[in-house]
C-alpha cells in the first residue's frame, strides 16, 4: 500500500506559499501569435477552441445541473469547449479510469486518490487554481480541501463533503411529546448525548405497532463515530495504518459505553425484520425511528409519501464526532490542456456553478458560501435542519487512504456483527482483539503469519468466538430514563 503523508501546513499556508513563490504553471495552452502578411496589416488569427472532457457522476438531477455548468462554461467563449462525460456512480467512474478513459477533468471520491496517485493519473492543481484566484484557504471547507493535500500539493480540488448524520422520523421521535412526558431530550440539534439518543429510541420502539428505535450498520464505518466520539481511534495510525485499533484501551472504553445502547435488542431491528427487507426500507415505511446516513439519502426520502423526517448529528459519547465522504475534481496527468482544465475547475467550483448542482439536494458543497445559502439549506423542504450537515463537518474524521476498504470491511464483518448482535454476554476484549488481528491481513499482510492448516483451507482469518448470525436476542434493558412507555 502506498504511503503518503499529508501536507503538514494548513491550506492557508499552502496558498500563501504559492503566492510568494511567484512560479507559474500555465500548461501548454499558448496564446495565438499574430500573423503578418507581406501585403497587408497584421491580423490576429482566431484560434480553434481546445476540446476538454469533464467526467462526473451523480443522480439524474445532479447530472442535469452539471450539464448547465458545462453549457455556461462553453458560453463564456474562453478558448475551450467542454464535452460532458456522465457516469452513473463512483464505481462506474473508477471502472472507466482503470480502463484508461480519463477525461481532462474528472470527479473522484477521496478514497480512490491513493490509486490515482500511485498510477500517476493526476496533476496537482495548487498553482493552477491559485493563479485563477481560487481561494481554497478561506472560501471552501478546510477539512475537505486538506483531505486532498499530499506531498505538499493540492492534488485535486475539493467539491463536496458529506458527513454521516442521524436521520430521524419525527412522527416516531416526537421530542415535544417526550419532554412533556419527562424523557431526556436534546437542547440543540447538532449536539446530543448517547443517553438522549437512547431515550429517543426507547420512545420510538413500540412492538405492538411494529416500530423499532434505530439501526446502526455493523461495520467499521457504522461504529466509527461512536469510537471516535468516546476518545478512541479507529486505526492504529491516522496516515499509514497497519491494523484497526478497536482493542486499544480508549477505543474499547468507547465501545463499552456505546454498545450498552447499540446492543439493546428492544430498541433495534431484529434479524427476522432485516431478513424481510433492508433497514432503509423500514425507515421509509415509517417503522424505524432513526437511521444513520449521508446527504445522498435526501432526494430518495423526499419521494416517500407521508414520511416526516429530519436530521440530527450523530449522538455523542463524549465529544462530537462522525465520519464522512469527500469528493473532488482532478486534472488528468495526460491532459494536453492543463491550463484550460484548471479554468474549467475554477468555473465548476464557483458559487454560481455549485448552486446549479446543489439544488438537486443530494450533496453538501465544499464551497462555504453555497453551503450557507438557501440553495443548499432548502428550508421549505425536508429536512428542515440541513445546517446539521454543515456543523457535522467540523467533527468529521477523515479516513486514511486505503486501496482496500471493501476488503477491510469483509475481513472483519463477522466480528462487527458479533459486537452488535451476538446473544448473551459479549467478551469485548476477545472480540476487539480478533477484529484488529483480522484487519492486519488487509492493512499489513506481510506481518501476518499464515497457519499451514488455514492456508490449505484457503483462509488465514480467525473465527468468531460466537455465532455471527444469532437467532435470539439479549434481554432488553429498562427504559433509559426510568419513565413509563408511551
Amino acid at each position: 500500500m502506498l504511503s503518503r503523508r499529508p501536507a503538514l501546513a494548513t491550506v492557508a499556508a499552502l496558498s500563501l506559499a504559492l503566492v510568494l513563490g511567484g512560479c507559474s504553471d500555465g500548461g501548454d495552452d499558448p496564446a495565438p501569435s499574430p500573423e503578418a502578411t507581406a501585403t497587408g496589416p497584421t491580423r490576429t488569427a482566431t484560434p480553434e477552441p481546445v476540446q476538454l472532457r469533464l467526467g462526473v457522476y451523480g443522480s439524474e438531477p445532479e447530472l442535469a445541473g452539471w450539464s448547465s455548468v458545462a453549457s455556461d462554461f462553453n458560453a463564456k467563449g474562453a478558448g475551450a469547449e467542454v464535452d460532458l462525460v456522465e457516469w452513473k456512480d463512483r464505481e462506474s467512474a473508477m471502472d472507466a479510469v482503470r480502463e484508461g478513459d480519463v477525461p481532462d477533468v474528472f470527479m473522484v471520491n477521496r478514497q480512490d486518490l491513493d490509486y490515482l496517485l500511485e498510477e500517476g493519473l493526476t496533476r496537482p492543481v495548487s498553482e493552477l487554481l491559485d493563479e485563477r484566484g481560487v481561494d481554497f484557504g478561506d472560501d471552501f471547507s478546510r477539512d475537505a480541501v486538506e483531505s486532498f493535500s499530499f506531498d505538499g500539493e493540492l492534488q485535486c480540488m475539493a467539491y463536496a463533503v458529506s458527513p454521516m448524520v442521524m436521520y430521524v422520523n419525527e412522527d416516531l421521535v416526537d421530542f415535544d411529546k417526550m419532554e412533556r412526558r419527562g424523557f431526556d431530550v436534546p437542547s440543540r440539534w447538532d449536539r446530543w448525548s448517547l443517553a438522549e439518543f437512547e431515550a429517543a429510541a426507547d420512545f420510538a420502539a413500540r412492538p405492538a405497532r411494529g416500530t423499532s428505535g434505530f439501526w446502526i450498520e455493523p461495520s467499521v464505518h457504522g461504529l466509527a463515530p461512536f469510537v471516535e466520539s468516546g476518545g478512541g481511534s479507529v486505526f492504529d495510525d491516522a496516515e499509514s495504518p497497519t491494523s484497526l485499533n478497536f482493542s486499544d484501551d480508549d477505543s474499547r472504553a468507547a465501545l463499552e459505553q456505546s454498545l450498552a445502547v447499540l446492543r439493546d435488542a428492544s430498541l433495534t431491528l431484529t434479524d427476522e425484520q432485516l431478513a424481510k427487507r433492508p433497514a432503509l426500507e423500514w425507515f421509509k415505511r415509517g417503522k424505524l425511528g432513526m437511521i444513520a446516513g449521508y446527504r445522498d439519502l435526501v432526494p430518495e426520502l423526499r419521494q416517500v409519501r407521508d414520511l416526516n423526517f429530519n436530521v440530527m448529528s450523530m449522538p455523542m459519547v463524549e465529544n462530537a464526532a462522525t465520519v464522512g465522504e469527500v469528493t473532488g475534481l482532478c486534472i488528468s496527468s495526460d491532459s494536453k490542456h492543463p491550463a484550460a482544465a484548471a479554468d474549467l475547475i475554477a468555473h465548476s467550483v464557483s458559487e454560481e456553478s455549485t448552486r446549479e448542482v446543489v439544488k438537486a439536494g443530494g450533496m453538501v458543497p465544499a464551497n462555504l458560501a453555497v453551503a450557507g445559502s438557501e440553495d443548499f439549506l432548502q428550508t421549505a423542504r425536508q429536512p428542515k435542519r440541513s445546517r446539521v450537515f454543515n456543523t457535522a463537518v467540523r467533527g468529521m474524521t477523515i479516513d486514511p487512504l486505503l486501496h482496500s476498504w471493501p476488503e477491510l470491511e469483509e475481513a472483519v464483518a463477522p466480528w462487527m456483527l458479533e459486537l452488535l448482535t451476538a446473544p448473551g454476554d459479549l467478551d469485548l476484549e476477545a472480540v476487539t482483539e480478533q477484529i484488529d488481528e483480522a484487519s492486519r491481513a488487509v492493512l499489513d499482510p506481510e506481518s501476518v503469519e499464515v497457519d499451514p492448516e488455514s492456508e490449505s483451507s484457503g483462509s488465514a482469518s480467525p473465527t468468531p468466538t460466537t455465532s455471527p448470525t444469532p437467532t435470539t436476542s439479549p434481554k432488553a434493558k429498562p427504559s433509559p430514563s426510568g419513565k413509563p412507555k408511551q
